[in-house]
């Protein structure tokens, strides 16, 4: 478990505060955090350092570190790039643990100032001295006003202590959701946007975050994962009390790390694995600035509760077809109201209002202003309905606006689901949000935040249901110094770690081979089996439906001329039982040097690089984990049986998939990568089989 350094967690809620380079113009860099420590109400000690004024903002100033009357808790570092090493030998000598250097030229700029900039940090790390930065906007805490940040967007948009916080790597992505959450009225309590990352990582301030009991919703945007093991326990400190963590992570399109025999490992890119770890740890990921805040209200009001089933309500008929399109698009089920609810509803609304889901009140809601509270009562009594959709389209004059604002505050109150409204007026939505109810301009954002905050419970749910697996026991691999385990090497392993592998016998003789197929056959497959050779249906070295034992032995002998003829080493001939099944699936894993063992599942056979379906889990995960992404592949239709067809036995993937997982995370130190293509699964209730498979050596010599 990562513990939060106590220098971090001072770092954001300082007493005392230098600020080295102060200068009185509020506009530079070394002046705007007086100006906003001043400003926003920080009530512990400001030191500005210049050594060529007496004041600075008002503040006392000093020559130095050194003639400070106090050790500040945090010291802003706002001077050229050449100084900073300097600055930082001094903020150790005067016992200063924490530095937000604001100062660029390191990291930015290419090779020689990142050079620079690992001179900075392996300096400050001998020194014991923590660095947020260089290039950092800062950190703001405005619960304190301990506002240790250069950015003009306070100034121009007023803070508000609230229960979100945001940490970025970026400056302008700090601030971007800081103005559109402030906008919406929803207070911020930190910004933080610590710039290059050479030390304390966004991870790290992240944690620092988490660990407040009072924010809710931690807002993070991730150029680059360095250290996922703290981000990890960011989540889980985060989750232990009910608040959430959204991210957006950009590179998207990084490309992938790549591994020699595996297909994983041409398939996996970093992204999918990134993806792979937010769900394995309960994060939500955005894909732009507008989904990391659009929901955040929702969040806030209802917190994460699972909610499968839509209810939309609106006196317009239009909108109430819109959203069903949506919901339809989204993936949001719209439910099937109850009978006694349409009978309640039938008694409220006139004969030609719509009693069913979308529920349509129509223009009727402006000569009977109760029907809207009424048509809510009828609806919070429905069992089927999860959350709620309210469309608001136009309402002003004639229309009770605070009067549905506060029945909708009632109603959210007393079901505790999920209910999010839509009004394109501003007026109408000042109400609505002066009652506490989640209130959007679009029906889409309403939505595609109802969709955000039901899954994102799913989700989160998952992840607190999954069962901690006992580890497997590592192994001893086969000797030799070669890349790849043969495939009866790789099998022998795979099958002693759960997986059910097609019989086998490996035959170093024709003799042998034979004598396989009595036991084995009549319907068998003949294998060449060497390590140095990954893909032998390539080289003609698989032969298929051997049914007698003349064609085993024939087949025996053209596998043992055809290595000979390659010059490659020659394990024996493995003879195996011919099996069948509903549908070829690949598994593989590879090790991943940051997140551990990544394991993939996709459609099998020899089209898995062509056609790209696949899904990506990061171990540990349950077989729920497996069956909700193999949900997600194209081919997921197919596989729940059409055209009369059974349907596959996808439970058994899962458990193989699981298996493999706990098997290489077992042996990480000794797997590179595996290949498991195909494993054919039967019909639910029949056999599956793994009938081919190649483990990787971790570290071995792929030169050879």
């Amino acid at each position: 478990m990562n513990q939060l350094d106590p220098r971090l967690a001072a770092a954001l809620r300082p007493r005392h505060v230098a600020v080295i380079g102060a200068t009185e113009d509020r506009n530079r860099v070394g002046g705007r955090p007086l100006h906003y420590l001043r400003s926003f109400g920080f009530a512990g000690a400001v030191y500005p350092v210049n050594p060529k004024r007496d004041t600075v903002q008002g503040y006392k100033a000093y020559a130095s570190l050194e003639a400070l009357p106090e050790t500040p808790d945090v010291a802003v570092v706002a001077v050229g790039g050449d100084h900073v090493l300097d600055v930082v030998r001094q903020c150790a000598a005067r016992g200063v643990r924490s530095a937000v250097v604001m100062s660029s030229g390191f990291g930015e700029t290419g090779p020689e100032g990142m050079q620079r900039q690992r001179e900075l940090v392996a300096q400050a790390r001998s020194l014991g001295v923590r660095l947020v930065g260089p290039n950092a906007q800062g950190i703001a805490n405005f619960q304190t006003g301990a506002v240790l940040n250069f950015s003009t967007m306070f100034m121009e948009v007023a803070p508000k202590d609230g229960p979100v916080a945001i940490v970025s790597q970026s400056g302008a992505a700090s601030v971007m959701p800081y103005a559109m959450l402030r906008e919406r009225g929803v207070g911020v309590r930190y910004v933080v946007a610590s710039g290059n990352d050479a030390d304390v990582s966004v991870c790290e301030l992240a944690l620092a975050a988490a660990a407040d009991p009072e924010v809710r919703v931690l807002l993070l945007y991730i150029e680059s994962l360095a250290d996922p093991a703290v981000l990890a326990e960011a989540a889980r400190v985060a989750h232990a009390r009910g608040a959430v963590v959204v991210a957006l992570k950009s590179g998207r399109s990084a490309h992938g790390a790549k591994a020699a025999a595996s297909h994983t490992g041409a398939l996996v890119n970093d992204d999918t694995v990134v993806d792979a770890f937010f769900e394995s740890h309960g994060i939500w990921r955005v894909a732009d600035v507008h989904g990391l805040v659009n929901a955040v209200e929702l969040y806030l009001a209802c917190g994460l509760r699972p909610a499968e089933r839509l209810v939309v309500m609106s006196h317009s008929g239009a909108v109430g077809v819109l959203c069903a399109d949506t919901a339809e698009r989204l993936g949001l089920p719209l439910a099937e109201l109850h009978g006694a609810t349409v009978q309640s509803l039938t008694r409220v609304m006139p004969g030609f209002a719509t009693a069913q889901n979308p529920v349509d009140l129509t223009a009727s809601l402006l000569s009977d202003g109760s029907m809207f509270a009424r048509t809510l009562d009828a609806l919070a009594a429905d069992p089927q309905g999860d959350m709620f959709m309210i469309g608001v389209p136009v309402a002003g004059e004639g229309y009770d606006v605070a009067g549905m604002a506060a029945d909708t505050a009632r109603f959210l109150i007393a079901t505790g689901k999920p209910v999010a409204v839509s009004a394109p007026q501003a007026s109408v939505r000042e109400a609505f949000r002066a009652a506490g109810v989640p209130v959007f301009a679009h029906e889409t954002d309403a939505l595609a935040a109802l969709h955000q905050v039901s899954r994102h419970a799913l989700l989160r749910d998952r992840v607190s249901r999954r069962d901690s697996l006992p580890p497997a026991e590592p192994v001893t691999f086969p000797a030799g110094s070669g890349p790849l385990l043969s495939e009866a090497a790789s099998l022998e392993l795979l099958g002693r770690a759960g997986l059910p592998v097609a019989p086998y016998r490996l035959c170093g003789s024709v003799r042998e081979a034979m004598d396989a197929w009595q036991d084995l056959g009549p319907d068998t497959v003949v294998k060449a089996c060497s390590g140095a050779i990954a893909h032998k249906s390539e080289h003609g070295l698989v032969f298929v439906g051997r049914r007698t034992a003349d064609e085993v032995a024939q087949a025996y002998e053209e596998c043992v001329a055809r290595v000979r003829a390659m010059k490659q080493p020659l394990e024996g001939v493995l003879v195996a039982r011919r099996v069948r099944g509903q549908h070829e699936f690949a598994l593989g894993v590879r090790q991943d040097p940051l997140f551990g063992t990544v394991v993939m599942v996709s459609d099998g056979g020899k089209y898995v690089e062509a056609l790209r379906d696949f899904a990506v889990l990061l171990y540990p995960f349950s077989e729920e984990d497996v069956l909700n992404k193999l949900a997600s592949l194209r081919i997921a239709p197919v596989l729940a049986g059409v055209r009369g067809e059974p349907p596959v036995d996808l439970q058994a993937v899962a458990r193989a998939a699981v298996a493999l997982g706990r098997f290489a995370a077992a042996n990480i130190l000794s797997i590179a990568s595996i290949d498991v293509n195909p494993l054919i699964a039967g019909a639910r209730g029949e056999a599956s089989w793994a009938v081919d498979a190649v483990i990787e050596r971790a570290g071995a010599n792929h030169d050879q």
